[in-house]
């Protein structure tokens, strides 16, 4: 349970970081924003091919995002 509250802190975290809204972030992954926001808000964790998207658009590394 601690690692989906670490992945959607630090998706939210990393979003603002490099400036992106929710809706570009979904765009990205192919998903609507208010998929995105669940993810953010720890109500749902993305699918893997999701998570690697976004591992690849921050450039962190898997481990990074839920830690």
């Amino acid at each position: 349970m601690q690692e989906i509250y670490n992945l959607a802190k630090n998706l939210k975290q990393l979003r603002k970081q490099y400036g992106y809204t929710q809706k570009y972030v979904a765009d990205q992954l192919g998903i609507i924003y208010q998929s995105y926001q669940h993810y953010e808000w720890g109500l749902t964790v993305p699918t893997l091919q999701n998570f690697i998207k976004l591992a690849k658009l921050y450039d962190v590394s898997y481990e990074d995002l839920l830690e």
